[in-house]
């Protein structure tokens, strides 16, 4: 947990001065979405990203057909 909130601050927090809270928000928000849950890798994913993953599984798919 301590990684995600050095990462968010790194990248979103420290970038720039925040006018509103709903504009810091909407950052955290997006960043979560397009760049960590898509370039972290996920033990549920044989530790693989997401991106990664949905490479491959088109063809494991076609492969079980």
């Amino acid at each position: 947990m301590e990684s995600l909130f050095a990462l968010l601050q790194k990248n979103v927090l420290d970038r720039r001065q925040w006018r509103t809270r709903q504009e810091l928000r909407i950052a955290i928000v997006t960043w979560i979405e397009r760049t960590y849950h898509r370039r972290r890798r996920q033990d549920a994913l044989g530790r693989l990203t997401p991106i990664e993953y949905e490479s491959i599984t088109p063809t494991l798919a076609a492969q079980a057909a």
